[in-house]
C-alpha cells in the first residue's frame, strides 16, 4: 500500500478520508514525479517538505490523524533515503576519486580488461591490458581534449584526440568522456524516470556484500539502445561492482565487472598529466 494511502486509512476513522486522500494522493504523486531526476539529498528535502506541508494541513483537521502520521512520515523518509540507486548517485556526487579493474564482456564475446582510474571533475585514465595491452588514455575535462599513447607514456607516438573521435569509441558508442559511474548512474536516471526500479536482493559479488537492483525503462525507452540494467551495488560504499545491460528484446549487451572498486584513492603527482 503507497505511504499516503495507509495516512488516508488512518484519517478513516476520524471521517477526514476524502480529504486526505485527494490532498495526500496528489501531494505524494508530484514528490515521486521529481524522484528519478533529483538527487538523494534534494529528493529527500523535496520528499519531507511535501509531507511536513500535507501533515500541517491535517493538523486544521485532526489532532490524532496528525501524531499517527508523524509516524509514517518518519517511515516515509527512511525509505526514500533508502533507495539503494538514490543512495548511489548521492555517494558518487560525495566522493573524489575512483579506480577499478574494468572487465567487461560484450554477447559477441569482445572482452576488454582495463586499469580505470577516475579523478573529479572528469579526469580519467585508462591503463589497457586487453587489448592493445601498454596503451594508456588520458582524459583532459578541462580541454576536452583525450591524450593517447599506443605503446604507453612517454613513448612515441602520442596523439590529442576529440572525445568523439570514432578512433577511441567503441562499436557500442561508449566515450571517454561519458565513461564514468557518475554517467552510468545517469543512464539509470533516465530509464526510470517513466520506467521502473526493482530490488533483485541482496547476494556477493566477489566475496564482496552487494545489493542488486533492476532498472527497466518504459516501453520503447532505451539509452544507447540499453532498455534494461541489473545493477549490484556495494553494500558499504553503494558503488556498482557489477553491470549487466540488456536490449529492449531483452537480450545481454554486455556484462562489466568492477569488483575490486576502491573509492578515494590518492594518486600521486601529475597521474593524470604526465
Amino acid at each position: 500500500m503507497p505511504p499516503y494511502a495507509k495516512i488516508a486509512h488512518l484519517a478513516n476513522t476520524s471521517g477526514r478520508s476524502w480529504f486526505l486522500t485527494r490532498e495526500l494522493g496528489l501531494q505524494h504523486q508530484r514528490a515521486i514525479a521529481r524522484c528519478c531526476s533529483a538527487g538523494a539529498a534534494e529528493v529527500a528535502k523535496v520528499s519531507l517538505r511535501t509531507w511536513q506541508g500535507a501533515l500541517c494541513k491535517l493538523a486544521r483537521v485532526n489532532n490524532k490523524c496528525l501524531r499517527r502520521g508523524s509516524i509514517l512520515l518518519a517511515l516515509i523518509g527512511a525509505q526514500v533515503m533508502a533507495n539503494p540507486l538514490l543512495e548511489a548517485q548521492d555517494r558518487f556526487r560525495e566522493l573524489s576519486t575512483y579506480q577499478v579493474t574494468l572487465r567487461s564482456e560484450a554477447a559477441d564475446g569482445e572482452r576488454q580488461v582495463i586499469r580505470y582510474s577516475y579523478s573529479k571533475p572528469g579526469w580519467v585514465r585508462m591503463e589497457f591490458v586487453q587489448p592493445y595491452r601498454g596503451m594508456v588514455l588520458i582524459y583532459d575535462p578541462i580541454a576536452r581534449r583525450v591524450h593517447l599513447w599506443p605503446f604507453g607514456v612517454r613513448h612515441s607516438p602520442s596523439l590529442t584526440l576529440a572525445p568523439d573521435n570514432p578512433l577511441i569509441s567503441n562499436r557500442r558508442g561508449h566515450r571517454v568522456d561519458r565513461s564514468d559511474v557518475g554517467a552510468l548512474i545517469a543512464n539509470m536516471f533516465t530509464l526510470c524516470d517513466q520506467g521502473k526500479v526493482t530490488m533483485l536482493g541482496d547476494a556477493e559479488v566477489a566475496g564482496r556484500p552487494a545489493t542488486g537492483i533492476e532498472v527497466i525503462g518504459g516501453a520503447g525507452i532505451t539509452v544507447a539502445g540499453i532498455h534494461r540494467y541489473d545493477v549490484w551495488l556495494s553494500q558499504d560504499t553503494r558503488f556498482p561492482l557489477k553491470v549487466q545491460s540488456f536490449d529492449a528484446q531483452g537480450k545481454v549487451i554486455e556484462t562489466v565487472d568492477m569488483a575490486d572498486a576502491q573509492t578515494e584513492i590518492h594518486f600521486p603527482d601529475r597521474f593524470f598529466t604526465p
